[in-house]
């Protein structure tokens, strides 16, 4: 079971005023298939995912119980490497 913070319920509307646009669908496949898990906040996790080419997707969550409560979300730019 996944549940969203009312935080993270806001966070949608916010992003899509910005112009980018996020279903739970995404987050959802970022947590069950993440390109890079995070246990440096532990007990929270965060793991992301990339979303297209420019972008990656940050999740921020805790389990508990055998619930997944998701406490934030955030697009960001993925960053070039400097050779």
């Amino acid at each position: 079971m996944i549940i969203y913070t009312k935080h993270a319920k806001e966070k949608f509307k916010i992003l899509e005023e910005q112009g980018f646009s996020v279903k739970k669908e995404l987050i959802e496949k970022a947590i069950e298939s993440p390109d890079l898990i995070d246990y440096s906040q532990s007990p929270l996790l965060v793991v992301q995912k990339s979303i297209d080419e420019k972008h990656i997707l940050k999740v921020v969550f805790r389990k508990e119980n055998g619930i997944i409560k998701i406490i934030t979300f955030y697009p960001m730019r993925k960053r070039k490497l400097k050779k």
